[in-house]
């Protein structure tokens, strides 16, 4: 598609950098918008929108000009309420603004479609059914056409503070960063971090999430979140430190959610399992935050030990948890260890404590999603009552930025950097052969963890 004068005009001033908004439209229940453009000089590529940070939905060039429009007197409102006889005016005013662009339609046509825009946005990221006929995309057909990851992972916490000293109020038998080379890293300073944050903002991500190491053990996380406003927030945290007061000033920073790993609702069980007695802690992290109204997940990395994990979600059900991630074994850090894969479940007790597992939360209402990619087919998942398969995100959906502000393919992947996020283009790491190498291989559905496919291998 050849764009005219006016839209080349439009899309040089609104178009070349992600759009966002929060709507809070007619009823209750928030709607994240971020508006993601393609990669430069491409006309005939869509657009996307990703909602909520969960569902992406395709948009032609000029419903992204009508959207990015709206976008643009929607956040006069500037995190507002808005009031129910607002919305007239702001289509109204968005109308107009549109027609500048195309003025030989007519105004009642752009306001038809701007309603059908939010109608359909709402539907959707609150999981009901559209009025409108919805051509699906999907993200490995997509790849070549994206200038960056929807999700950055920020390690803001080290495992060890430089000089080698622990540094995370857990040891964790399982974990991914330790003995890492790039999580040990001495930790970037607040102002450097704010300074990633706007770089992830200028390179079209829609996504942060907060991690580590522990990121509840640097005083400044909520100062960090805040400043990460623009985007779709999340925490990942062992729970330990998130007591009422931390909660709430995250909640007031607009922290979007939080994942909490709890291994077991077995004391003993848990305690061995992440080398330190904080039980009673985690739960009450849990339970803090379920209070304060965050938007709160519990994952749970399974082994041999923690084979009851139906139990597990019985008691945090009773908790008020609702949403669930579960993971094999990514071999990688302190689970590519004798210690750790020897606790390591059998793939077919694995599948039928999966199996158990789904079937449990489909009885209860709860909501439970399989992380790990290539231990399964699609159709044993789908037999055990997955309705998604994982697969690879590696330098595609997802990367990280590790302590020391290395870009790395994903949180678990340490030991291979590709770039700085502080000294370095970001577009030029998008782009080189190495990260292309890898985007390539996730791209193609890759069902296995790249990091388990690449075991032996020798990457610099």
């Amino acid at each position: 598609m050849k764009l005219n004068k006016r839209e080349k005009a439009y899309q040089r001033q609104y178009l070349q950098q992600i759009c966002h908004t929060t709507m809070d439209p007619r009823q209750p229940g928030v709607v994240r918008v971020h508006l993601v453009p393609p990669r430069q000089g491409e006309t005939d590529t869509p657009y996307l929108v990703i909602l909520n940070g969960q569902e992406i939905l395709p948009l032609t060039f000029s419903w992204a000009v009508v959207l990015s429009s709206f976008i643009r007197h929607l956040n006069k409102y500037d995190g507002q309420k808005i009031p129910e006889d607002a919305y007239g005016p702001l289509i109204r005013d968005t109308a107009l603004d549109v027609r500048k662009v195309y003025p030989f339609h007519r105004l009642s046509l752009f306001e038809k479609d701007l309603s059908r825009i939010i109608d359909t946005l709402v539907r959707v990221a609150r999981g009901q059914q559209p009025n409108e006929e919805i051509a699906p995309i999907s993200i490995f057909d997509y790849a070549e056409h994206m200038r960056a990851p929807h999700r950055m992972d920020l390690m803001v916490s080290a495992m060890t503070d430089g000089s080698g000293r622990w540094h995370c109020n857990q040891r964790c038998v399982h974990c991914y960063a330790a003995g890492q080379p790039l999580a040990g890293r001495k930790e970037l300073s607040t102002d450097e971090w704010k300074r990633i944050i706007d770089k992830c903002k200028d390179a079209c991500i829609a996504q942060l999430t907060f991690t580590g190491g522990e990121p509840t053990m640097r005083s400044d996380l909520p100062e960090l979140v805040r400043h990460a406003g623009f985007f779709m927030t999340r925490l990942n945290t062992n729970g330990i430190l998130l007591t009422e007061d931390l909660c709430a000033r995250l909640d007031d920073a607009s922290l979007d959610s939080a994942q909490v790993t709890l291994y077991s609702s077995d004391r003993e069980i848990h305690e061995r399992l992440v080398g330190a007695p904080h039980f009673d802690d985690t739960m009450n992290g849990i339970k803090n935050a379920l209070k304060t109204g965050i938007n709160l997940s519990v994952n749970t990395p399974l082994c041999s030990l923690n084979r009851d994990y139906v139990k597990t979600l019985g008691a945090l059900m009773d908790t008020g948890v609702q949403y669930f991630t579960c993971s094999g074994l990514i071999p990688t850090g302190n689970a590519d260890t004798d210690g750790s894969r020897s606790l390591a479940l059998e793939k077919p007790e694995l599948l039928g404590i999966l199996t158990e597992a789904f079937r449990f939360c489909a009885d209860n209402g709860l909501e439970l999603s399989f992380t790990t990619p290539g231990l399964f087919t699609d159709e044993e998942l789908a037999a055990a009552g997955a309705t998604q398969a994982p697969t690879c995100g590696a330098c595609l959906s997802n990367m990280a930025v590790a302590p020391d502000g290395e870009i790395v393919p994903c949180q678990s992947w340490l030991n291979e950097s590709l770039g700085n996020m502080l000294t370095d283009s970001f577009d030029a790491v998008w782009d080189s052969p190495r990260c292309k190498e890898i985007r390539a291989v996730s791209a193609s559905r890759q069902l296995i963890c790249q990091l388990d496919a690449r075991k032996g291998e020798d990457h610099p």
